[in-house]
């Protein structure tokens, strides 16, 4: 089952999944988000569902499939979509991004009404 990046992470985009993906299956929209959120995305027909990357995230944005949040349910949706859109995205490169605390973890969730 293929792991998805939540709405978690919109605006947020920590590349640290993307540093510990073997096969390169996280990508970020090209030059811009329109009409996508501004966050990283997973191709569910790439992942292996090696793990990496949930633990990776700092901002707690990323689950197996079958564990993603109700509240975040459409976010399975989302990724899938990029696999016809493929064109509008490229793999995204790990780059030195700010670490968040605890706290800012916690007012991200508390922005999407989220209680992990």
């Amino acid at each position: 089952m293929p792991y998805i990046i939540t709405s978690l992470c919109t605006d947020c985009k920590d590349t640290a999944c993307a540093d510990v993906c073997p096969v390169e299956c996280i990508y970020e929209v090209k030059g811009g988000v329109d009409g996508y959120q501004n966050q990283l995305f997973i191709n569910p027909d790439e992942c292996i569902d090696c793990t990496n990357c949930e633990p990776a995230c700092p901002w707690k944005a990323i689950f197996e499939a079958d564990a993603v949040p109700a509240l975040f349910a459409a976010d399975i949706k989302t990724n899938a979509d990029i696999v016809d859109a493929i064109d509008d995205f490229v793999v995204a490169k790990a780059k030195k991004t700010h670490q968040p605390s605890a706290d800012e973890v916690a007012r991200n969730c508390e922005k999407w009404s989220y209680k992990p």
